[in-house]
């Protein structure tokens, strides 16, 4: 495909080069919010972050992510050093000091921190933590439904690196994205362990089939936010929804398919492995969740 996109596609928006990054406790200018080479994150991808997305003055669900950033550290035994009021209150000093109300975007960053000697043992890393908050002004640009491309690449077993951890090491996922582009398609279809059809290599997967909305069983994808909150949607306005295996016999064959996910919420699919969704264009029963999924979050920031 020559029109390439992604799903965290973009306008772009000058104001971007003149952010203020909030890194270990200040505000720098975008220039200078700068890190170690020694820094886990860097060195090793040690570290753990949260995506948020900000609508008419809200953090959408922020208790949530913050939670779900606190787990994460837990797993991996890391101190984050702040606790979560102290995060929420960077978010908000951050969004001040860039001006922004609505249609932006953060990446709160936490890393294990410089370390004395470049090698792996977490011992090694003696200074605290790097915690960074990168917030740009991004209001989402889809020009078209995303194509998927199934790729041998598959989220990995909880006893290696479980797939629920938000974590600074992506590249498997990276590898799965570049083998779909290869394939000639925007973004990666993950299958599980046994075969069923999982997740992206970006975001959480959803197909509908007569009426019913389909998705992993979420054992082997990201606990994603933006997912919970598509399922409980749907129970609430009686539209049948199931976390179940499939099989890409299913995913082949759905009415419609989309990806749910914090920064494009909603973002509809039209091909998978060539063959067209649906009429491969936005679909009534997607359409009907992103409604439901606007009105929840007007609710929110109201």
């Amino acid at each position: 495909m020559t029109d390439h996109v992604t799903t965290h596609q973009a306008e772009e928006d000058a104001r971007n080069e003149t952010i203020q990054i909030w890194l270990n406790g200040r505000l720098v200018p975008k220039a200078d919010a700068v890190v170690s080479v020694y820094d886990s994150g860097f060195m090793l991808g040690d570290g753990v972050w949260e995506g948020l997305r900000l609508y008419d003055g809200v953090w959408a669900f922020a208790d949530e992510h913050l939670d779900r950033l606190f787990e994460a550290a837990l797993a991996i035994d890391l101190e984050i050093g702040l606790s979560k009021q102290n995060l929420m209150q960077a978010l908000i000093d951050t969004q001040r000091a860039n001006g922004m109300q609505t249609d932006a975007h953060a990446r709160l960053m936490v890393t294990r921190g410089p370390k004395t000697r470049p090698f792996q043992h977490p011992s090694l890393s003696q200074q605290g933590p790097t915690i960074a908050i990168i917030m740009e002004h991004s209001a989402p640009n889809l020009p078209r439904p995303i194509s998927l491309a199934t790729v041998p690449h598959i989220r990995g077993l909880p006893m290696s690196q479980d797939p629920k951890l938000n974590s600074h090491s992506k590249l498997n996922c990276i590898l799965a994205c570049i083998a779909a582009e290869k394939a000639g398609a925007d973004e990666a279809l993950m299958l599980d362990v046994h075969g069923f059809v999982n997740t992206t290599n970006a975001c959480n997967f959803f197909i509908v089939r007569k009426g019913e909305v389909w998705t992993s069983t979420g054992d082997y994808c990201m606990n994603g936010i933006t997912r919970v909150k598509v399922i409980g949607l749907c129970r609430d306005a009686s539209i049948p929804v199931f976390e179940k295996n499939f099989s890409l016999l299913d995913a082949y064959s759905a009415d419609e398919a989309f990806l749910t996910g914090t920064f494009g919420a909603q973002t509809p699919v039209g091909q998978i492995d060539g063959r067209v969704i649906g009429d491969g264009t936005l679909g009534p029963i997607t359409t009907k969740i992103h409604t439901l999924y606007k009105d929840l979050i007007a609710r929110m920031a109201g």
